[in-house]
């Protein structure tokens, strides 16, 4: 795993955290904030998975 996998991967898991505890305590502003720290996440997880592909293919 590269860095971007691992960092993408956390911030994904804390925008998950954020988003159900705004959707437990109701708060929309919180919901929101955390789905896009959890979709910027998925993106820079992805993108280290993708360097790791390249790297294994050169």
């Amino acid at each position: 795993m590269n860095k971007d996998q691992v960092k993408g991967r956390i911030e994904e898991i804390k925008g998950k955290v954020k988003e159900v505890a705004g959707k437990i305590t109701d708060d929309k502003n919180l919901e929101i904030k955390g789905n896009i720290q959890k979709n910027i996440g998925k993106a820079q997880a992805g993108f280290g998975d993708l360097k790791n592909d390249l790297k294994k293919s050169s």
